[in-house]
């Protein structure tokens, strides 16, 4: 389950379990209270503060969790209504955040890293990747207005249409990440830039947010309706 450290003022939130390396970090209703358990701490602290989420091994998120989909269908509908929630709540954060992505970050984790204010990525390994293309899924209106409020549009286009695999200077260079570094500098240029900016933490940044995002908001916190549970839904969110 996830975790958390304080390096300084910036909270880091590991998705995974503490002394396990290389969890595909996937997302479940149980992950899914763990981690708003963890925001909701986050947010309750005082003073300049902000957020980095990370992980360990070769994966960052892989996005929903694919065995507890085949085996929960009649509740796929509401669990994607709270991975949307959770976009949104991380895309209008009243605090910097950074997605520090030390390996694979597909479909849902994709989303999730994008919903950051700013990514660092590993630049030798790991991948960056919106799958649905390539296994004939779709993605739900919310999660493209995401894309589209923060990723370059010929990139996202590219990324979305052709299910590509981009390492991490083809994701720099396409503008879906800030920095790609070496493994070991990962979570360290992460905290830097998040401890750098710290001091704007608090009501106005979040409505700055809330304001530049509100179509893509807006999209994300409307529930998602008349699903149909029998084709490739595991990647709506």
């Amino acid at each position: 389950m996830p975790y958390m450290e304080r390096s300084g003022d910036v909270f880091v939130l590991y998705l995974g379990t503490e002394g396990v390396r290389d969890e595909e970090n996937a997302f479940a209703p149980a992950w899914l209270d763990e981690i708003a358990a963890l925001l909701d701490e986050v947010e309750a602290s005082e003073g300049p503060a902000a957020l980095v989420t990370t992980a360990v091994g070769k994966y960052y998120s892989t996005g929903l969790d694919t065995g507890w989909v085949l085996e929960n269908t009649d509740q796929l509908g509401a669990c994607i209504d709270r991975v949307q929630a959770l976009f949104a709540r991380v895309l209008t954060f009243p605090m910097p955040t950074v997605a520090a992505m030390p390996g694979h970050t597909f479909g849902g984790g994709a989303m999730l890293a994008v919903a950051h204010d700013h990514q660092v990525m590993r630049e030798d390994r790991g991948y960056f990747c919106l799958p649905g293309i390539s296994i004939g899924a779709s993605y739900t209106p919310g999660v493209l207005a995401l894309v589209g409020a923060r990723l370059p549009n010929r990139a996202a286009h590219e990324a979305l249409t052709s299910g590509r695999r981009y390492g991490g200077a083809d994701a720099l260079a396409h503008g879906f990440v800030d920095a790609a570094v070496p493994e070991a500098d990962v979570l360290t240029r992460a905290v830097r830039h998040a401890q750098g900016l710290a001091t704007t933490r608090g009501r106005t940044l979040g409505e700055i947010k809330s304001t530049l995002y509100a179509a893509a908001v807006a999209a994300l916190r409307t529930p998602v309706e008349s699903l149909d549970q029998q084709e490739g839904l595991a990647s709506r969110a």
